[in-house]
């Protein structure tokens, strides 16, 4: 399975972005997916994940009421909606896939594949 991430960039505190996971390789709709960060000198944290019907989801406590994690399974892409964005969620995020319906993960070892992070930074 290959992903891209995508929709990172530069933005004050207060903004929005809305981050874009295109897979391909496998069809989206059969299995659990989630977004990690990592910031300099950090372990790469988990963010959010989503069941793979996209009926429920898990946020971190950091991002609870900000982000919103989605999916479009027709599409083959996972999403992430930032709002209220902070400097402290200046960080790489990267998307995950796993080959389970297993639900719901936090762990990075708990997902098979990944994209390759798309840079988020949030100025004060």
């Amino acid at each position: 399975v290959q992903l891209q991430a995508s929709g990172g960039g530069l933005v004050q505190a207060g903004g929005s972005l809305r981050l874009s996971c295109a897979v391909s390789g496998r069809t989206l709709s059969s299995y659990t997916m989630g977004w990690f960060r990592q910031a300099p000198g950090k372990e790469r944290e988990f963010v959010a994940t989503i069941r793979w019907s996209g009926a429920s989801a898990y946020y971190a406590d950091s991002v609870k009421g900000r982000f919103t994690i989605s999916r479009d399974n027709a599409k083959n892409t996972l999403y992430l909606q930032m709002n209220s964005l902070k400097p402290e969620d200046t960080a790489v995020y990267y998307c995950a896939f796993t080959y389970y319906r297993d639900y719901p993960k936090f762990k990075p070892d708990e997902y098979d594949d990944w994209g390759r992070g798309t840079q988020v930074t949030v100025s004060s």
